[in-house]
């Protein structure tokens, strides 16, 4: 189950930033965004299960040798499923852009809370499986993936809350008259419900750990 849900969350990500990216704001950075979650996720998730996020390669590596016939139908379900949600979800997304980015006091309520958190979460998500697992204790990539995964959330989901993905830049941009402060709180909200829910995941799928 634990690396199922590795496997769900990998490939939600990349599927949504695919829908976001591509069909959204991205422009020709589409495939950059879409290479960085790709990145981020496996380097996130590689130590637990693979990181396969892709059904055809579930498949090779199980004719590779490396993947239990056990695990092959039920990866495959859970990237499947994680896709079509991911669609599901960018496809809501996608009806809340529009050409030019949120300006102050002008972005949708229910659009950016569930944006926010889901940057936010991915954000989490990659911290916490780069920058304190002990699957990935020692690594010298945690700050290239913490730092692409802003970089595919700012592509993806930005069009639609701003993209602050983290209280501070919240308060920031609020100071500075870049959001207004009436929305202050869909930040916040967002924001640290994502942090709470990716650290029950975390210790979720690392036990004790």
């Amino acid at each position: 189950m634990k690396k199922l849900l590795v496997e769900f969350i990998g490939t939600f990500f990349l599927i949504l930033t695919i829908v976001l990216a591509v069909n959204g704001g991205a422009g020709a950075m589409a495939p950059v965004a879409i290479g960085s979650v790709l990145m981020v996720m496996i380097y996130a998730g590689g130590h637990i299960s693979g990181a396969h996020y892709n059904p055809a390669v579930t498949l090779a590596v199980f004719l590779r040798g490396k993947c239990d016939a056990k695990d092959v139908a039920p990866y495959m379900a859970a990237q499947i499923v994680g896709g079509a949600l991911a669609a599901v979800v960018g496809s809501y997304l996608l009806t809340l852009l529009t050409e030019t980015s949120p300006t102050p006091g002008n972005i949708d309520m229910v659009g950016s809370l569930l944006a926010e958190f889901l940057g936010t979460f991915a954000l989490c998500w990659v911290v916490l499986h780069t920058a304190t697992a002990k699957g990935t204790a020692g690594n010298s990539f945690y700050g290239l993936a913490i730092g692409f995964t802003v970089l595919a959330c700012a592509y993806a989901l930005g069009g639609i809350s701003g993209g602050a993905f983290n209280p501070a830049v919240a308060v920031g941009v609020s100071v500075a008259n870049m959001s207004a402060w009436a929305n202050i709180w869909i930040f916040l909200v967002a924001n640290f419900a994502a942090g709470a829910v990716a650290a029950f995941a975390f210790k979720f799928v690392n036990g004790d750990e």
